[in-house]
């Protein structure tokens, strides 16, 4: 089968019980795609939102792996999982008492968690560790030391309790790991420990899951309406701010230098002189990432390759 060179940023809704590869070659073979990648790891028992970045759009899927996350998770109160979840060896540690976990309680005590706080990187994680992850590890009964780390929780907020099932709702910096925080959350209401027992990433920085797509819509669609479904590349983009060249300053960034000159920044450039990272623009038409200079000048960081713009038909320089 002919690969296509098709970019763009699919939003999918993966499913229960698969791996985040596995989703993304379902993608990748639905789209016929030559090159793509997913933005933000995903475990099999999580759900939700897995930003699939295609073609030229993978040139800046990093950036949505330090964007802003907000998970669901349910979670069982009163036990511990071998593995965090409910895939391991679960075992009761004590009878959690309705009466004293009312939801002011529990509000009141994951307030706590709220702000800058130290986590420790589970042993059923992805994280590397001489070159192989940390789960590799973990399944052969090693336990490898983790260094802790900074997380920054924005919220937490409960959306139900139901006997000893908290469900809340997360909103959270990278490097979160929402089962270490379940197994504190029930060590914190004194019920000794938790495990997660459903989890679903609803958001990642400005992309909700209700504009996602699950496996079975995008198999039912022919090849336009799939299509149709991607969302540009600067859709990646939109906490940058972004400034547009005229002629002579797209000619002279296109050919990897730095302009000589000042552009005329946009106010938010102007506001913000903090951030370095700035889409670039000739004509509505988005040409990558730009760096600030020190002089307020700009030079190339990551450009779209002069290919992929001219099969647009839209790069008119001459």
């Amino acid at each position: 089968m002919a690969k296509r060179s098709i970019s763009g940023v699919l939003l999918l809704d993966k499913p229960y019980g698969i791996t985040s590869n596995k989703a993304l070659q379902k993608v990748k073979y639905l789209y016929e795609s030559a090159k793509s990648g997913h933005a933000g790891t995903l475990d099999p028992l999580a759900t939700g939102m897995l930003p699939i970045c295609m073609g030229e759009a993978t040139k800046f899927s990093s950036i949505l792996l330090n964007a802003n996350k907000t998970y669901e998770a349910a979670i069982k109160l009163g036990y511990q999982s071998t593995t965090g979840d409910a895939e391991g060896v679960i075992e009761k540690l004590t009878e959690v008492g309705t009466t004293k976990l009312s939801v002011q309680y529990c509000e009141t005590v994951l307030q706590q968690f709220v702000g800058e706080t130290i986590q420790i990187p589970p042993m059923y994680s992805a994280l590397k560790h001489r070159g192989k992850p940390l789960y590799f590890y973990a399944r052969n009964g090693e336990v490898i030391e983790r260094q802790p780390r900074t997380i920054r929780i924005h919220e937490i907020k409960i959306k139900s309790l139901l006997g000893n099932e908290l469900t809340i709702t997360v909103r959270c910096g990278t490097g979160t790991y929402i089962r270490t925080l379940a197994e504190d959350i029930g060590r914190a209401l004194g019920c000794g420990g938790a495990y997660l027992v459903k989890l679903c990433r609803s958001s990642l920085g400005y992309f909700d899951l209700l504009q996602a797509k699950t496996l079975e819509e995008l198999e039912e669609m022919d090849r336009v309406d799939r299509d149709y479904c991607l969302l540009p590349i600067d859709s990646i983009l939109q906490d940058l701010p972004f400034v547009t060249l005229d002629k002579k300053e797209t000619h002279t960034i296109l050919q990897g230098r730095v302009l000589s000159e000042q552009p005329i920044l946009n106010d938010w450039v102007a506001k913000n002189a903090h951030e370095k990272n700035v889409r670039l623009y000739y004509q509505q038409l988005f040409l990558g990432l730009g760096e600030v200079t020190t002089e307020q000048t700009i030079k190339p960081k990551r450009l779209l390759s002069e290919t992929h713009l001219i099969n647009q038909n839209r790069l008119q320089l001459n």
